[in-house]
């Protein structure tokens, strides 16, 4: 990697982030932050992320500094691609691993042809309800502070567009897929209502982004080693 100076960070960079599995979008971002400030003896620096990631999902967030934080939304608006796996047999209230299952459900009735046959339905511009553990504003308040103060609040199904879904293998309970779709596609959503078009119940247990747009994660860094590449 080349060494950049204080004044490729002011003008711009993007960097290509693998965001490791529990943290938080805003964490990686705070890591090179800290480290940009650190090594030039910045007071402040523009510098942001284009689409958070869950701290249960890892992989590709790409990361703005200086006058490219202004091309944050195009980022944001691009295709995204996911693997991940779906746990059938569950469902939990915040539609993965992040709570308790809440409800079981059998899954002696499902076959790998269902499987592959139900995706058809989740192709296409699609309805899904955000899950109520989610960082969309309602009322001032974010859905999950509703949620984890146990109040119920009517959410809005919103449109999206999934481009492809493949189930690329099946060992019941668990079902891995790759999912190609457009901005603000809760693939929580889809892991429980895809659960619930089978008949059962379905939580996501594994999540990974592949790809933004143009951007392989193939090509990405881990955040603590990037973080020691600026400081040297």
């Amino acid at each position: 990697m080349e060494t950049l100076t204080k004044e490729d960070y002011l003008n711009g960079q993007l960097l290509l982030i693998d965001k490791p599995l529990g943290w938080s979008s805003f964490q990686a971002v705070n890591k090179l932050k800290w480290a940009i400030r650190k090594k030039f003896g910045l007071k402040k620096i523009k510098i942001g992320h284009a689409g958070t990631l869950d701290p249960l999902a890892t992989g590709l967030l790409i990361i703005c500094t200086g006058k490219f934080t202004k091309r944050i939304p195009e980022y944001q608006g691009q295709t995204k691609e996911y693997t991940g796996t779906i746990t059938l047999g569950g469902t939990t209230p915040s539609y993965d691993l992040e709570t308790e299952i809440d409800e079981k459900f059998a899954i002696d009735h499902i076959t790998e042809a269902q499987i592959i046959k139900t995706t058809s339905g989740f192709i296409g511009e699609i309805e899904q309800a955000p899950p109520v553990f989610s960082a969309i504003k309602k009322g001032g308040k974010r859905l999950y502070e509703y949620a984890r103060e146990g109040k119920d609040v009517a959410i809005n199904k919103r449109k999206v567009h999934i481009h492809s879904f493949e189930i690329t293998e099946v060992r019941l309970p668990e079902v891995d897929f790759r999912i190609s779709c457009s901005k603000g596609t809760y693939i929580r959503s889809i892991a429980h209502d895809f659960g619930k078009a089978l008949g059962s119940g379905g939580h996501l247990s594994g999540l990974r982004r592949t790809k933004i747009g143009d951007f392989n994660v193939d090509i990405s860094q881990d955040p603590s080693d990037l973080s020691e590449r600026i400081l040297q």
